[in-house]
Parts: structure tokens; C-alpha cells; sequence
């Protein structure tokens, strides 16, 4: 039987939302990080950073379906989807060290507190907090649908929280005139900031070095697959991502003498797609429990003409 091995979905959803919110993030990113130098507030400048991370979450999300829609090719057989963790990684690590940074900056501005121009981090604060309303209303639609649109949501949802802190600390400084109010934001800004790049960062490097996916316990799938009617072992079982969203799987299943093995792949193809969302799956079906040495007397092989692989897809 031959199957359909292209992964790629067929309708990209949500994606001008997603264009528009990250021309909207983008934009002001650009104004903050201008007006943190201009109105010399480090509160503002830590706010951008995490501005950037939001920005870096929807481009994430765009390269996501961008190069999730293109096929595998001769040089690319599981297609381009990793890009997705490198770019992650990369961004990421700057990020951090732009946390760093503020933190560093912080602390000497506790020694000497310096003046900071409250109106102006007033304003643009606000005119932040309107893009963020503006771009949580364009991806509200599509974050109960997609993972991609809801981790974009979210990131874009609590940068709303930052320009919100920014203007409660403008306003403070403008009627106190205490002007360590702003690395004292800076600070909280910051500890908000970091955590949540060293989540991306662990993510990122987690795909690359094709770790078990966010969220899917590997002895429970064992467990799962061992447990299937017609089973009697799984061996050389892994499981990894192709993307943040994307998990694969290839296992070596030992059937019972009496079992049918192209029935026995459907249920258990089905079984990994309901109780894991697992859909990329390659079983190989064995008679006789091999161990460490490749079969050779079974229905399938590892290598050979009597190759039997089932790919599970299921439509969502």
C-alpha cells in the first residue's frame, strides 16, 4: 500500500494575523528601544527586551508554518522545520545576555541613581500598551486552534503586563520624583524576562540534540505500545521532534505468533495519535523477540526487500 509521506499542512491558518501582529510588536520595539536612550530609562530599555522576546516568539511562529508547508527533498528529507530551534537558540542567546546586561546596569544605577525623562517613557509606554491590546485582539482567533498562534498569545498577553508596570512607574516617578523607581523596574522586568528565555533556550536545544518532546513521557508510551492485544515486546523505542510541535516516533514491536502485523501497525498508528498526538510513526514489526541483532527471519527488517513500514498520518 503506499502512503503519503509529505508532512506539510495543506492550509496555512491564521498566518496574516500573525503578519500583522508582528509588524505591529516590531514597529514598537524599534520606538522603545529609540526612546529608552532618549529618555535615558533603563525600565524602558528592559521592557524592549522583553518586547524582543515577544517579536521572537511570533517570527518563531511564522517560520514555523512558513517552512512547515514545504516539502521534504532529496537533501532534506524531514523538510526545514529545525530551522525553527536554531533560530530560537540564536535569538535567544541574545536575549540573555541583553537580560544580563540590564541587570549589570541596574545595579549601577542603584549606586547613582540617574534622571530619567517620565513623560516621554509615559507616552511611549502607552502607545505599547495599545499595540499589545491591538495584537492580542488579531491572534485571539487562532490561539485556541494553533499552538504556535496561543505561544504567540501569550507572549504578546504578558508583554502587556510589562507596558502596564512601565506606565505605573512613570507615573510614580512623575508625582514622587524618586528616580529609583526605574531600576527597580528594570530589575522585575528583567527576572520576568530571563526565565522565560532559558525556557526557549532548553526548548531549542532540546530539538537540536532530539530530545523526548515537551509534555510526552517516553515510559508511558512504552507502556502503551507493550500493553496493545497481539504485542509481546517494543524495543528500540525513540522518540523526538522534527519542531516545537512536531513529534516523531520509531519503535521495533515483537508480535505474538497469532497476530496480523499490517492490522497490528493500524492500531497501534492509532493508538500513539489519540493518547500521545503522535502522528509521524514508523513501526517495525517483528516475529520473535531479536534483541541487540537485527531480524532477518521476520516480516520486516531493519534493511531488506521483506521491508514492512507503516507511517501513521491522521487528519486533525
Amino acid at each position: 500500500m503506499a502512503h503519503d509521506h509529505n508532512h506539510a499542512p495543506s492550509e496555512i491558518r491564521h498566518e496574516k494575523p500573525l503578519w500583522w501582529a508582528l509588524g505591529l510588536t516590531s514597529l514598537f520595539l524599534l520606538a522603545e528601544v529609540v526612546g529608552a536612550f532618549v529618555t535615558n530609562s533603563l525600565a524602558l530599555l528592559s521592557d524592549a527586551a522583553h518586547m524582543a522576546t515577544d517579536t521572537l516568539g511570533l517570527m518563531i511562529a511564522l517560520v514555523a508554518v512558513r517552512l512547515g508547508r514545504r516539502p521534504p527533498d532529496a537533501q532534506r528529507t524531514y523538510g526545514y522545520a529545525r530551522l525553527e530551534a536554531l533560530g530560537a537558540l540564536a535569538n535567544g542567546a541574545l536575549l540573555f545576555g541583553v537580560g544580563i546586561y540590564i541587570l549589570w546596569e541596574a545595579a549601577a544605577r542603584f549606586r547613582a541613581p540617574q534622571e530619567v525623562a517620565s513623560g516621554g517613557v509615559l507616552l511611549i509606554a502607552v502607545f505599547g500598551l495599545v499595540i499589545n491590546l491591538v495584537s492580542m485582539r488579531l491572534l485571539q482567533a487562532g490561539s485556541g486552534e494553533s499552538l504556535n498562534v496561543k505561544g504567540a498569545y501569550l507572549e504578546v498577553w504578558s508583554d502587556m503586563l510589562g507596558s502596564v508596570a512601565v506606565i505605573i512607574g512613570a507615573l510614580a516617578i512623575r508625582w514622587t520624583g524618586w528616580q529609583w523607581i526605574d531600576p527597580v523596574l528594570a530589575v522585575l522586568i528583567g527576572l520576568w524576562v530571563l526565565p522565560r528565555t532559558w525556557v526557549l533556550l532548553r526548548e531549542a536545544i532540546n530539538v537540536l540534540l532530539e530530545g523526548v518532546p515537551k509534555g510526552i513521557d517516553l515510559g508511558a508510551v512504552r507502556q502503551a505500545l507493550a500493553s496493545q492485544p497481539g504485542v509481546e515486546d517494543v524495543h528500540d523505542l525513540h522518540v523526538w521532534a522534527l519542531a516545537s510541535s512536531t513529534p516523531a516516533l520509531t519503535a521495533h514491536v515483537v508480535m505474538a505468533d497469532s497476530a496480523d502485523a499490517d492490522g497490528l501497525r493500524r492500531a497501534l498508528g492509532e493508538l500513539l495519535h489519540t493518547r500521545f498526538d503522535i502522528d509521524h510513526v514508523t513501526l517495525q514489526v517483528e516475529e520473535g523477540h531479536c534483541g541487540v541483532v537485527a531480524c532477518t527471519t521476520g516480516k520486516a527488517s531493519a534493511h531488506g526487500e521483506d521491508d514492512e513500514h507503516e507511517h501513521a498520518h491522521h487528519g486533525h
